[in-house]
């Protein structure tokens, strides 16, 4: 394949053809399965339909079965359950796609454009065929006003979409990037006849017309849904979906906290639960019917990447503007003492935004990594360029909590607040507060400590747990001032970057950039990544955001886990032989596992 690659290429210089043409595309060329591959390695394609899973939805509800608007909440799996896309990943590469509803891609040797040819055998569930028209409705509809404004921001670098004949549809792009062809190729397509012509925002509760491969099925809105399999899917028996998607029906019901879910769990009311809160894995997931192996658990090594999970600073307040308040703040988080008395020392500290990956900054900028901080045009700061990059906090020997919160003092009186009259208060008089917000109440048992140890600072400190649809417009409108956020790590970080750190998304409603990032030093490393040509100027670019974000104090890191632990009942699924390397532990299971035999009988005797 990599012979095949260069030829290709070699024949584009030569002969002024296209630079790629193939079944697939990937970033930085290394394509693991060739064009006729029968199935990913990590799937058994002899995998038999029928049956059923049962999953929890926990703590939030839904309100629409639109995924791609602002107002609102759509319910799990539907996005990727209904709708398809020009190209998709596996879980076993990293920057690589092969054709979806695209049976090839051709991007242009200057890379100022893809064109994917649509499989002629792709069908919406109407019946209709998945047209090239449809896929410029698509992308026109969820670029404009009607969507929520993230999708502007990921296909920003589209200058023209045009339809060049009944199956052939073409991007330009404004400018060269090698991720570009990967990012046209997640474009979530949807049937034009969708809402009979209404805006896309005024899309709610019309069913959609995806082509994915189940249909929304029986419904108690707002709370529980069922997507029941597409017997007539038209990909069933493509080399990228075989051995897939193999239960008949897939239902979310909504428990309104883990407690309940947990309970409604023992007394079998669904199937498979993943759990993030250590202390419900280790006290919780135990007893008669684990010892008996009714119930199974598990904890399932991954190599996906880190990503970043944290306390996230709403810098657009007044008194998280200056970084060292914000560094003071996370010096008062006690994460060894979290580990041991509530973590069961389940965890590892994240370090910054790219932890445990390639991408990661360490020490001392220095060679290529250096180079690029001293050519920014946006100068940083000195101790960028100079000091080692910052790391969270210990209060391991010979470190200690008490040390910490001296230093903080300091930085905290440094930016102008003091503590006086019983309060750390600035020139004005003005008491320190922050306010933790949550939906959950998840976070309860960190942040009520963590409010004890800033109540030495003088900081007084609250908890609010709110529903979760008044959290969510919270959240988009920026009316917070301290929340929990978690983003998952990508194998090679790119597209999704500028959402959550460019300056121009920090005001604008419903963007990713959620602690309001506004740094021209940022914007510049922005634009390097997406510009990278090769990995590894791609790394060393990124290695150089996460050392500039680091030194910015935007968040007080939290921790992460190397497995995913998992329970489900025992005797309801067959597992694949192999596990994938990069993946969600519930993706995995609703996308590659199937149901036992007695499973798919029981379903068969309940119809």
């Amino acid at each position: 394949m990599r012979m095949r690659c260069f030829l290709l290429a070699l024949f584009s210089l030569l002969w002024g053809i296209p630079a790629w043409s193939a079944h697939a595309y990937a970033q930085f060329g290394d394509i693991k399965y060739a064009p006729g591959f029968a199935h990913f390695d990590y799937v058994n394609p002899q995998a038999p339909k029928g049956g059923e899973i049962k999953l929890p939805l926990i703590g939030s509800n839904f309100d629409k079965y639109n995924p791609f608007t602002l107002k609102g909440t759509s319910p799990p799996g539907l996005a990727d359950l209904i709708f398809e896309t020009l190209l998709t990943g596996n879980m076993d590469e990293s920057a690589t796609a092969y054709g979806l509803l695209a049976q090839d891609v051709t991007v242009a040797r200057d890379r100022l454009s893809a064109t994917f040819t649509l499989n002629p055998r792709a069908r919406f569930h109407n019946g209709d065929p998945v047209l090239a028209a449809d896929v410029k409705h698509s992308f026109d509809r969820l670029t404009s006003k009607e969507a929520a404004p993230q999708y502007r921001i990921y296909f920003s670098a589209v200058s023209r979409v045009t339809v060049l004949g009944e199956r052939s549809v073409r991007f330009d792009f404004t400018e060269p990037n090698r991720e570009l062809p990967l990012i046209v190729g997640s474009l979530p397509v949807f049937s034009r006849k969708w809402g009979g012509g209404k805006p896309l925002d005024q899309l709610v509760t019309e069913m959609p017309i995806g082509s994915g491969p189940y249909r929304i099925g029986k419904v108690n809105f707002g709370k529980d849904i069922r997507y029941e399999r597409d017997a007539g899917y038209w990909a069933r028996d493509l080399n990228v979906r075989r051995g897939q998607f193999n239960f008949d029906r897939i239902t979310y019901e909504m428990y309104r906290d883990p407690v309940a879910a947990f309970e409604g769990f023992k007394a079998r009311e669904f199937d498979f639960i993943q759990v993030n809160i250590a202390k419900d894995w280790a006290r919780q997931y135990r007893g008669a019917k684990f010892s008996s192996g009714q119930l199974l658990k598990r904890e399932w090594p991954h190599e996906n990447a880190v990503g970043f999970q944290g306390f996230i600073f709403n810098t657009r307040l007044p008194k998280f503007v200056d970084p060292r308040v914000r560094q003071a703040i996370g010096l008062a988080m006690d994460f060894e003492w979290l580990n041991r008395q509530i973590f069961y020392g389940a965890y590892t500290r994240v370090r910054g935004y790219f932890t445990n990956s390639e991408f990661e900054a360490k020490g001392k900028p220095d060679g290529d990594e250096l180079a690029v901080l001293r050519s920014l045009r946006a100068r940083p700061a000195q101790a960028v360029i100079e000091g080692s990059v910052p790391m969270p906090p210990s209060t391991s020997p010979p470190g200690s909590l008490r040390a910490n919160l001296r230093q903080a003092r300091d930085l905290l009186a440094q930016a102008g607040w003091t503590y006086r009259d019983g309060a750390l208060r600035n020139a004005k008089g003005e008491p320190f507060t922050i306010e933790f917000l949550d939906s959950a109440g998840t976070m309860v048992r960190v942040v009520t400590p963590y409010i004890g140890v800033l109540e030495r600072l003088g900081i007084k400190a609250s908890y609010r747990i709110v529903d979760y649809a008044v959290y969510e417009k919270r959240m988009k409108q920026y009316d917070f001032e301290m929340i929990s956020m978690r983003t998952l790590g990508r194998p090679v970080p790119g597209s999704e970057l500028p959402q959550m750190f460019n300056s121009e998304q920090a005001h604008t409603e419903g963007s990713s950039n959620f602690g309001g990032v506004a740094d021209p030093v940022v914007d510049e490393l922005l634009q390097k990544i997406m510009a990278a040509q090769t990995r590894h100027e791609l790394t060393i670019a990124v290695r150089a955001l996460d050392r500039v974000l680091r030194f910015g104090y935007y968040a007080v890191p939290h921790w992460y886990s190397a497995v995913h632990r998992v329970a489900y009942r025992a005797g309801r699924f067959e597992l694949p032989a192999m596990q994938p390397r990069y993946y969600q532990a519930d993706d995995w299971a609703l996308s590659c596992w199937w149901a036992a035999a007695d499973n798919r009988v029981a379903q068969e005797g309940g119809r």
